[in-house]
């Protein structure tokens, strides 16, 4: 047999990878360092190690935007580049790739296009909905149950699935994720005090404090610039400025998932409103989200084990199982894909 079957799920910051032949999961950033925007430095790991740390004249680009591929050269040189790690391997394979889908149809083709007109001339490239791949790795029998509500909390989108007999019902993908909420605490923070942090350091205190915590005296070392000095400088942030600047964004959050349970359908809805919300992404770790979903959804919430890593389990199974496969995975070369038409 050549080649091997790889199962990509491509987040905005990071890109997760299941080998088959090596039945291992690894991850890397997506991200690539240039210089001068033109002679590319690093790729992955080594590139984010430079983030918001790089000297002048170089820059690091993320390929992903908003859930989609904004930069479609670079991040298939990206790509092409970690798997040539194991060149072998990669030439000739198959790929399972997890995509949104709430997306056009050309921004969905356009991770169709990544590999299968790409170097590695892959055999064969087959689409999985993000939703689907989410609920298959975090253990759901997805073709038997009849109501499911999974949301994705990730790096730049929010995305909402409901499922049902293993097909999508509703699906949305929200422009809302982490760098929102971290632009949100930088921005109040500058606002506030005066004083201009990055956005490593507004993740940090996101991580740190968490969006449903009860104490309100917790303050937390930042550095930064002084607005007033034009100097680097220390100040310390408090736990209620940076909830108060996460509450736009997750009301957001909360608005779509209320509308999306009044216009599933009443059987399946009331699958949900027994068996809850399903949180996944690597939001989902984030301290006291699920209590502040539960609470203002009334809905219970449950959070998976390694959340981030639900798509990318549920592409492992989904290859390892040829009825998952045939009934969850297409080509976009298929005869009855609408692309096509």
């Amino acid at each position: 047999m050549l080649g091997n079957v790889y199962g990509l799920d491509l987040g905005t910051y990071e890109i997760k990878i299941f080998d088959k032949k090596k039945n291992r999961i690894w991850q890397e950033k997506n991200a690539i360092a240039m210089k001068n925007k033109k002679y590319i430095l690093a790729v992955g790991n080594e590139a984010y190690e430079m983030y918001e740390k790089a000297p002048e004249g170089v820059s690091v680009v993320f390929p992903m935007r908003n859930g989609v591929i904004a930069h479609f050269d670079d991040m298939q040189y990206l790509l092409g580049s970690l798997l040539e790690r194991d060149r072998r391997l990669s030439w000739r394979s198959e790929y399972v790739i997890a995509v949104p889908t709430d997306v056009t149809e050309v921004e969905k083709k356009a991770f169709f296009d990544l590999l299968f007109h790409s170097e590695a001339k892959a055999r064969s490239v087959r689409i999985v909905e993000r939703g689907l791949a989410d609920a298959v790795g975090a253990g759901i029998d997805v073709m038997e149950e009849k109501g499911i509500f999974v949301a994705n909390f990730g790096g730049e989108t929010t995305e909402l699935s409901v499922l049902s007999s293993g097909g999508m019902v509703l699906n949305r993908l929200l422009k809302v994720g982490g760098e929102d909420f971290d632009r949100a605490i930088a921005g109040l923070v500058r606002h506030n005090q005066e004083f201009l942090i990055g956005r490593l350091t507004a993740e940090r205190l996101r991580k740190e404090f968490g969006v449903f915590e009860q104490s309100t005296s917790t303050r937390a070392t930042v550095y930064g610039r002084d607005l007033v000095t034009g100097v680097p400088a220390q100040t310390e942030v408090s736990i209620s400025l940076v909830r108060a600047a996460m509450k736009e964004p997750l009301e957001e959050c909360i608005r779509a998932i209320r509308s999306m349970i009044d216009r599933t359908p009443p059987d399946v809805r009331r699958v949900i409103l027994e068996r809850g919300i399903c949180l996944t992404g690597g939001m989902a770790n984030l301290k006291g989200l699920s209590t502040y979903l539960r609470e203002s959804t009334g809905l219970p919430v449950r959070t998976m084990n390694n959340p981030e890593l639900c798509a990318v389990k549920g592409l492992q199974k989904i290859i390892s199982d040829r009825a998952y496969y045939n009934r969850l995975t297409y080509s976009m070369l298929g005869e009855d894909y609408r692309w096509l038409r």
